[in-house]
């Protein structure tokens, strides 16, 4: 069976790129980096990519006139490479309805909350300001709509009293580096289907997800 081709897009540090490079790392794992793309040129996660030798390169936003031409050229790179799933890691940039629903159901994103709640910037921060007691990281298929999508998989991570922004993020990014690479290989096993805007997840798909929960059992 060949290996599903993951096309990663990151702008800054790219910690859940690192994830999911160590969690296909193996010649006979599901899935394989087919290229990881950045934004900018001065993002750290390249400096670690490139001493793994992975394949980097850099479609700079700043080069182009508008999103559309920016969204043309990342779309190049992506179909150069042979990409079959895209992972957004950190990606700064809003991608404009063309690009989206040319990789309909091929693009994929983690946010750091239970979606639908606390969409948008600082989740961590509305999370605590509305007083939840649990939190935790999404990953869905992606639509035109700000952190919108089918639903794959959710980690939930406990709010606690004296935590600040940083305090649950720094949680919350602990259960997004588990629960990525799983979604990844569900969908590199074809566990993953999407129907209308749901996920159906073949027998036991949702159990192996469940064991990203970070709350006590």
């Amino acid at each position: 069976m060949a290996r599903l081709k993951l096309g990663i897009l990151i702008s800054g540090r790219g910690s859940n790129m690192q994830a999911l490079a160590r969690a296909f790392s193996t010649p006979d794992a599901a899935a394989e980096i087919a290229v990881i793309v950045s934004s900018t040129p001065a993002a750290a996660g390249l400096d670690w990519a490139r001493q793994q030798d992975l394949p980097c390169h850099v479609v700079d936003h700043r080069d182009h006139a508008d999103r559309d031409s920016f969204d043309a050229a990342l779309d190049a790179r992506l179909r150069e490479a042979g990409v079959d799933l895209v992972c957004l890691a950190g990606f700064m940039r809003l991608l404009g309805d063309t690009f989206v629903e040319a990789w309909r159901d091929r693009l994929i994103n983690i946010h750091p909350s239970l979606l639908p709640a606390f969409k948008g910037r600082h989740p961590q921060r509305q999370a605590i300001e509305a007083g939840v007691q649990i939190s935790g990281c999404t990953v869905h298929f992606v639509r035109p709509a700000m952190d919108a999508g089918p639903i794959v998989g959710q980690a939930a991570v406990p709010v606690h009293a004296e935590d600040d922004e940083n305090a649950l993020a720094g949680r919350i990014l602990e259960a997004e580096h588990r629960l990525y690479p799983a979604v990844v290989q569900l969908i590199a096993e074809g566990a993953v289907t999407v129907c209308g805007e749901r996920v159906v997840l073949a027998p036991m798909a949702r159990e192996r997800l469940n064991a990203c929960n970070g709350l006590p059992h």
